[in-house]
């Protein structure tokens, strides 16, 4: 096949047909041979028919892989697709993380994981923050257990200064977006615990969560929150969420923006966590 004379700047088909405008050529010339020289020309000719059934094969050689890699921009669109949807989704947690959270962040998680840019990066371990007037920080959650291997941590979906900014005066009253977006932080950990007692072997719970562990497993058991990620009532202890006229306004916030969907089963009051769509 003569298409590896061509320069490199030759595309492979205009290289075939090339070499197909050739072959065609020499066709021509053959069939006039024949006429004049029938006992030679046959040997030629079926030369000439192997050539052509080699430069077809070839050619459907092309066309398979040109047809490989048309199948293959879809899968490539959709993937850009999802990776523009998860750089939103990190610049948006990015954006409204509160500020006494970015220290531990960017110390321990975001500068380990960034490599990677997976969710996992922006689970903050199981701290929950501690919060006064003057002050904001993370305190660590001492019942809070590891992370389990193929359980997701609970989500942490941050409320924006718009969302904030949306509400009518009277819901939203004194609330601040840092004040919102830490008690999210400590009601994903609550979730979190009582996810991991749910999952724990009974063999390894302690006496003094045994009864709650239990319990936990019936309320995850059923219709409405089997599945999710949740937390109970009792579950609010502070220190960034409490059951004052505080934390009950901020509860009403995450309700009304979708962060948190509410259900009693028995005599609990249990809370959904919702997830970033």
């Amino acid at each position: 096949m003569d298409a590896g004379d061509g320069s490199p700047a030759t595309s492979p088909l205009d290289a075939v047909a090339a070499a197909f405008k050739s072959r065609v050529v020499e066709l021509q010339d053959l069939v006039l041979a024949r006429s004049m020289f029938p006992a030679t020309g046959v040997p030629d000719l079926k030369s000439v028919d192997a050539s052509v059934t080699a430069m077809e094969s070839q050619v459907q050689d092309i066309r398979r892989c040109l047809q490989e890699e048309l199948d293959a921009i879809p899968k490539a669109k959709k993937l850009i697709e999802w990776s523009l949807k998860q750089q939103e989704k990190l610049q948006h947690m990015l954006a409204n993380l509160p500020s006494g959270m970015r220290e531990d962040v960017f110390a321990t998680h975001f500068e380990q994981s960034s490599s990677r840019m997976q969710p996992e990066c922006f689970n903050f371990s199981s701290s929950v923050p501690e919060y006064n007037e003057c002050e904001l920080k993370i305190k660590e959650e001492p019942v809070a257990a590891p992370k389990k291997k193929g359980r997701a941590p609970a989500p942490r979906w941050y409320i924006s200064s718009e969302e904030l900014d949306s509400l009518s005066s009277y819901m939203r009253g004194r609330l601040t977006l840092e004040k919102v977006n830490i008690a999210i932080n400590e009601v994903a950990s609550y979730a979190d615990v009582n996810a991991h007692l749910v999952t724990c072997p009974k063999q390894k719970l302690s006496a003094d969560v045994f009864d709650k562990a239990l319990e936990l497993r019936d309320i995850a058991a059923t219709g409405a929150v089997k599945g999710k990620p949740f937390f109970l009532e009792v579950d609010i202890k502070g220190p960034g969420l409490k059951l004052d006229n505080t934390g009950k306004a901020i509860l009403t916030v995450l309700r009304h923006l979708g962060r948190i969907h509410e259900t009693r089963i028995g005599h609990h009051r249990v809370f959904l966590l919702s997830k970033q769509a």
